[in-house]
């Protein structure tokens, strides 16, 4: 039975595109000051239900999921983890902007404005299948 856990590899709730862990390193790279990671989430709002959210990590929580990808550490809120289980953060660009969009599996719809989504959380038993 040890011999089956060892085999196992690491669980990532999160990956990121070679893409998106361009751009984080690069933004992180400016930052005015010393940042652990970028904080990855969901909150409640928007007229589809929830919206991702983003922002320096100067530290980590004690209860965040560390996601290391491509040289880049996510930081994710417990609370966050079964919206996002499963979820690829790319970078998509155009003639005019540059944003970074979420490949969720979980997301079951999206606002026309492209602000919120409907997520579905993930069932606990996929977090156990998936290891």
């Amino acid at each position: 039975m040890t011999s089956m856990m060892a085999a196992r590899k690491p669980f990532k709730v999160m990956s990121l595109t070679e893409a998106a862990a361009e751009r984080i390193r690069t933004v992180m790279a400016a930052a005015e000051r010393p940042i652990a990671g970028l904080r990855v989430g969901v909150k409640n709002g928007g007229c589809a239900g929830m919206s991702y959210t983003m922002d320096y990590a100067e530290a980590k929580n004690p209860l965040d999921e560390v996601v290391e990808d491509k040289g880049v550490t996510i930081l994710i809120d417990p609370k966050a983890v079964l919206f996002l289980l499963g979820t690829e953060m790319d970078v998509k660009t155009d003639k005019f902007a540059s944003t970074f969009v979420f490949n969720n599996p979980n997301q079951t719809s999206a606002c026309g404005c492209g602000e919120s989504v409907a997520i579905t959380p993930a069932r606990p038993e996929t977090l156990t299948a998936e290891r």
